[in-house]
């Protein structure tokens, strides 16, 4: 069976890896084009090419997969199957008609809850006890295929983002195996979507990004989470007249209540507590501008006078 990979995220690129090393037929990768990072907007390769790159699997980048000349080269490639993986595209028709036993995707959300782009952060911000994996047939809709598999786990209340992808990496590597399986043998089984439960799950804007001290601290403990650790919920921190981007990886909500203003450190020390709209924001971990990710405890030990903006 010939495969071709679609994927950009790092998510992506752990599944491809762990597909190759299982002698998974792989015979080429289709990732997103090199973009400009950080401030020297030096160009940078997707997770997915550096994988690929070390496996040695040949590489595709279009601007856009869709195009014709495109269309045209995958075509001549006579793949059976196509595997997407956070990709960052929608996969169009033309593309989706193209391998002999159909196009296929892993999707972290139990659907039809959470159809886009940032399915495992908007599950935290929105509290939920469970998420999992989903694999589903593709269709030119984004993210309403047919059910092939679909497996859960628990999301504990104190999880990050980053912790809970590697958890859901490890269940659709396992998964996507067995599926593979599936098809290799002709007995996959297909589960219609209930589309009337269908929820959506948008980018992270950059204003979700920045905390509002006037929300509830479970709010906040949430939103907190599913940004841990990249790209991190901030607030802005000054210290000797010089404003300081704080992230807050991880905290702890308290029902405490406060005479002070929302945004008021409270306590400094051995515990770092933030006033809220209701209740307190106990910090955790956090990362100071220019600095590394430590205790908050640790970090705002050496300042002066601290105040949060």
């Amino acid at each position: 069976m010939k495969i071709i990979f679609f994927g950009t995220s790092s998510f992506a690129a752990q599944i491809l890896f762990y597909l190759v090393q299982n002698q998974v037929n792989v015979i080429a990768v289709v990732t997103r084009p090199d973009r400009p990072t950080g401030r020297s907007l030096k160009s940078s390769f997707p997770p997915v090419k550096q994988t690929a790159i070390r496996l040695n699997v040949p590489i595709f980048q279009p601007e856009k997969a869709s195009s014709p000349e495109f269309v045209a080269q995958l075509k001549s490639l006579q793949a059976d199957l196509f595997i997407v993986v956070a990709y960052g595209e929608i996969v169009k028709k033309e593309v989706l008609d193209l391998p002999s036993l159909g196009c296929i995707n892993i999707h972290a959300s139990l659907l039809p809850k959470y159809r886009g782009a940032a399915p495992m952060q908007r599950c935290l911000i929105n509290a939920e006890k469970e998420t999992g994996i989903s694999i589903i047939e593709m269709t030119p809709k984004m993210d309403a295929g047919d059910i092939i598999s679909m497996q859960k786990i628990p999301i504990p209340f104190e999880m990050t983002h980053g912790e809970l992808e590697k958890e859901l990496c490890v269940l659709a590597q396992e998964m996507i195996l067995q599926v593979i399986e599936q098809f290799r043998n002709h007995s996959i089984k297909r589960i219609p979507q209930d589309h009337s439960q269908m929820s959506l799950a948008p980018k992270i804007s950059a204003e979700e990004k920045e905390i509002d001290w006037d929300l509830d601290s479970h709010l906040l403990h949430n939103r907190i989470r599913a940004l841990s650790p990249s790209p991190g919920a901030f607030c802005i921190l000054e210290i000797k007249n010089q404003k300081k981007r704080l992230k807050i990886l991880r905290a702890f909500p308290e029902n405490l209540p406060s005479s002070e203003n929302p945004g008021s450190l409270v306590t400094l020390g051995k515990e770092v507590e933030v006033v809220c709209g209701q209740g307190i924001l106990r910090l955790l971990e956090v990362q100071l501008e220019g600095k590394r990710a430590m205790s908050a405890s640790d970090c705002f030990n050496g300042l002066q006078n601290p105040k949060i903006i």
